[in-house]
C-alpha cells in the first residue's frame, strides 16, 4: 500500500513495472486519419472556448445580451458566476434563466435579492421574447429604460430598489402586462394611464401621482375616495353577513345527517372526470399531474436545482407522501410522435431494471413540457465527492472508487448487451453516477438518449453530452454507438483516479493540457506518476491504479473499433484478458512509431506541438 509520504516508493513501484515512454500517436488505426481528426478536434475545442463565437444563432446573441446586462447591473457580490460565453447557450446551464423549450429564446429572468448595485440598461430590450423580469430587493438606481419593444412582457417586478425619475410614457404600450410592481422606489411624476388597466399593479412607497387624493389608486383593488366606496363596502358586508347566517343555519340542519352518512360511506370516493390521470400506470410508473410537480419543486424554484446537464435541469422535490425525489425537467425536448411516442419511450426505459441503474418512478407531461421523476440520492453524485466536498466531509477512498468503477461498468454492460432494444447513454461522466445510501453506484440519465434498435450499429442525431467525455467520432460525425459510451467510461475512470475534471481551463495557467486525457498522457511522458493519483487519496494500491489506467487508455482509443466492449472492460478490470489486449495495443503502437519515423522528415512540428506526441507504454499486466 502507498501513502502520500511515500511518493518515491510509489514511483519506484511503477518503475518496477517497467513504465516506458515512446514517441507515437495514440489514436486511430491510420496515421493520416489521426492527424486530420486531431487537428479537427483541436479547432472545434478552440472555437467552443473562444469568448466570441462565429455562430449567429439566437441563444448566442441572447447570451451576449445577458453578459452585457449583468455588467450594467453590477454584481458586486459575485452571486452570478455562470453567465459567460464559454457556455454556448444560456438555456442549459445559466442560473436564473428560463428559455422557451420550443424555440430556445430567453423568456424569464429571476434576479431578485441578488445584491445588484448598478442600473437597468437598455440592453434588456434586446431580449425580444422576454415575458418575466424580476429584479426586486436589489440596490439598482438610475432611470427606468424604455421597455416598449418588449411586447411579450407579462410580469415586471422592480420593487424595493432605488430607481428615480418618472415612468416612461411608452410603457403604456405594454399591452400584455398582467403584473407590475414598482413600489418602494424613488420614482415621481405621472403614471401612464394604460398602466392602471394592468390586472395587478403597485405604486406604493413612491412619489408617483396616485393615491386617495387623486383619481387613480396606487395599488390595484384599493379604494380611491371616499364615502361612496365606504357605503358600498358596508352594504356588501351586510349582505355577506346575511348569506353567511343562512348558510350556518342550513349547515346545522344537515350536520347530523352528514355525520351518519359519512360513517356508512367512509370507503366511498368520487370519480371526478380528469382527476384520475395521475393514477394511470405504465408498468410500475406513475403519471404525476403538472400541479403535483409544481408543488414538489416550489414551482421550479432556482434554489432547488441540484444539477444541470445536456438533457436539462434537475430539481430537488418532495411529493405528497413526503418522499424525496429528483425531478428532471427535459430541455428542448421534441418528439416526432408527440406524447404517444414519449410514453412508449419511457415504457422501454422503465423495464431497464438493474442494481446499478437509477430507477424511474414517474413522469409528467404537458403540451410543451416533459418531466421525469427519480428517487432522490442522498449521497449525490460521484463528481460531488471528487471535487465539491464541503469542509469536514470525507473524500472517496480507493476501495469505494474501485467499486464505483465496477458498478458503472456493469450498468453500461446491461444497457448495451442485455436490453432489447439496446440503450446508448451518450453522456457518461462522474456527474451522472449517483451514490445510494450504501455508496453503491447507479447510472442516471441513461434513458434520455435515443433508444437504438439492435440491428443498428450507430445512429445519427443531435450531439448531446459533456465536452471532454465525448468520443472523437461522435463529436465530428454525430454518429454514436456503444463504443461512444466506452470512451466516456474511460474518461470517468481517469476522473476516479485523479479526482480532476475532464475539461479544466485552470490548467492553462500552468501551461498544461485542458483535456484530462491529454493531461494524463503528458504526465506519463514526463514520468510524473505521483502527480496522476488524486492527492486526497491517503491509501491506494499502485498495481490496481496501473490496471485502471491501462483499461482507461484502452477505452479512450481514437478508433471506436479498437475499444473493448463493456463486458470485456469488466474482465480486464479483474485482470482477465488485459495482458493480451495490452500486448496488441503495444504492437499497434510499435507500427505507428515506425511509420512516424518514416514520415517525420516531411513535417517540421515544433517541440510543443500537440501533434508530436509520445506513446505511453505501461508495463504488461500481471
Amino acid at each position: 500500500m502507498a501513502t502520500p509520504n511515500s511518493s518515491r516508493k510509489s514511483k519506484g513501484c511503477f518503475e518496477d513495472h517497467h513504465l516506458d515512454i515512446k514517441w507515437t500517436h495514440l489514436y486511430g488505426p491510420c496515421y493520416y486519419w489521426h492527424l486530420h481528426i486531431k487537428l479537427l478536434l483541436q479547432c472545434i475545442i478552440l472555437l467552443l472556448l473562444l469568448t466570441h463565437s462565429y455562430s449567429d444563432n439566437k441563444p448566442d446573441v441572447e447570451g451576449e445580451v445577458l453578459v452585457e446586462l449583468l455588467k450594467d447591473l453590477n454584481d458586486t457580490q459575485g452571486r452570478i458566476g455562470d453567465w459567460n460565453l464559454f457556455f454556448v447557450s444560456p438555456c442549459y446551464s445559466w442560473s436564473h434563466v428560463i428559455c422557451d423549450h420550443k424555440d430556445g429564446n430567453v423568456v424569464s429572468l429571476s434576479l431578485g435579492s441578488i445584491g445588484f448595485s448598478g442600473t437597468l440598461s437598455n440592453s434588456i430590450t434586446k431580449l425580444k421574447f422576454l415575458t418575466y423580469l424580476d429584479l426586486h430587493d436589489n440596490n439598482l438606481s438610475g432611470e427606468l429604460p424604455d421597455l416598449s419593444s418588449l411586447v411579450n412582457l407579462q410580469n415586471l417586478n422592480l420593487k424595493r430598489n432605488k430607481f428615480s425619475g418618472s415612468i416612461p410614457s411608452s410603457w403604456g404600450q405594454l399591452s400584455n402586462l398582467k403584473y407590475l410592481d414598482l413600489s418602494s422606489n424613488n420614482l415621481s411624476g405621472k403614471i401612464p394611464e394604460k398602466l392602471f388597466s394592468t390586472p395587478v399593479f403597485n405604486f406604493t412607497g413612491t412619489s408617483l401621482a396616485c393615491g386617495s387624493k387623486l383619481p387613480q389608486p396606487c395599488i390595484s383593488g384599493s379604494s380611491v375616495s371616499g364615502s361612496t366606496k365606504n357605503s358600498k363596502l358596508k352594504f356588501v358586508t351586510f349582505g355577506v353577513g346575511c348569506v353567511a347566517l343562512v348558510l350556518l343555519l342550513l349547515g346545522a340542519i344537515f350536520l347530523y345527517r352528514f355525520k351518519i352518512k359519512s360513517k356508512l360511506e367512509r370507503d366511498l370516493f368520487i370519480d371526478v372526470e380528469g382527476e384520475d390521470d395521475n393514477l394511470v400506470s405504465y408498468g410500475q410508473l406513475r403519471r404525476f399531474s403538472w400541479r403535483e410537480v409544481q408543488l414538489a419543486t416550489n414551482n421550479f424554484n432556482e434554489s432547488n436545482i441540484i444539477g444541470r446537464g445536456g438533457f436539462g435541469k434537475v430539481y430537488r422535490g418532495v411529493i405528497a407522501d413526503n418522499t424525496k425525489v429528483a425531478i428532471k425537467r427535459l430541455a428542448d425536448y421534441q418528439s416526432p410522435g408527440g406524447e404517444a411516442a414519449f410514453l412508449r419511450e419511457i415504457q422501454l426505459i422503465s423495464v431497464a431494471v438493474h442494481r446499478n441503474l437509477l430507477k424511474l418512478i414517474g413522469f409528467s407531461t404537458t403540451s410543451y413540457e416533459r418531466v421525469l421523476i427519480y428517487p432522490f440520492m442522498q449521497n449525490l453524485s460521484v463528481a460531488y465527492h471528487l471535487r465539491d466536498l464541503k469542509p469536514g466531509e470525507k473524500c472517496l477512498d480507493w476501495a469505494t472508487r474501485k467499486r464505483i468503477a465496477f458498478g458503472a461498468a456493469r450498468g453500461l454492460e446491461y444497457l448495451h448487451e442485455h436490453c432489447t432494444p439496446k440503450i446508448i447513454h451518450r453522456d457518461m461522466k462522474a456527474a451522472n453516477i449517483l451514490l445510494d445510501d450504501e455508496f453503491e453506484p447507479v447510472l442516471g440519465d441513461f434513458g434520455l438518449a435515443k433508444l437504438v434498435d439492435n440491428d443498428l450499429t450507430h445512429i445519427t442525431t443531435q450531439v448531446r453530452g459533456t465536452m471532454g467525455h465525448i468520443a472523437p467520432e461522435y463529436l465530428s460525425t454525430g454518429k454514436s454507438s456503444e463504443k461512444t459510451d466506452v470512451f466516456g467510461y474511460g474518461i470517468t475512470l481517469l476522473e476516479l483516479i485523479t479526482g480532476q475534471r475532464a475539461v479544466d481551463l485552470s490548467r492553462l495557467e500552468d501551461e498544461e493540457d485542458v483535456l484530462l486525457l491529454d493531461h494524463i498522457k503528458k504526465l506519463l511522458r514526463e514520468t510524473r506518476i505521483a502527480d496522476i493519483v488524486d492527492p486526497n487519496l491517503a491509501v491506494y494500491d499502485p498495481k490496481e491504479v496501473e490496471t485502471m489506467l491501462q483499461v482507461a487508455l484502452l477505452c479512450t482509443q481514437g478508433s471506436p473499433e479498437n475499444r473493448p466492449k463493456m463486458g470485456e472492460v469488466i474482465n480486464m478490470l479483474r485482470g482477465q484478458g488485459l495482458i493480451e489486449r495490452w500486448a496488441e495495443w503495444e504492437q499497434i503502437e510499435e507500427v505507428r512509431v515506425q511509420e512516424f519515423s518514416r514520415m517525420s522528415h516531411q513535417f517540421a512540428w515544433g517541440d510543443d506541438s500537440t501533434l508530436d506526441q509520445e506513446a505511453i507504454q505501461l508495463s504488461r499486466a500481471r
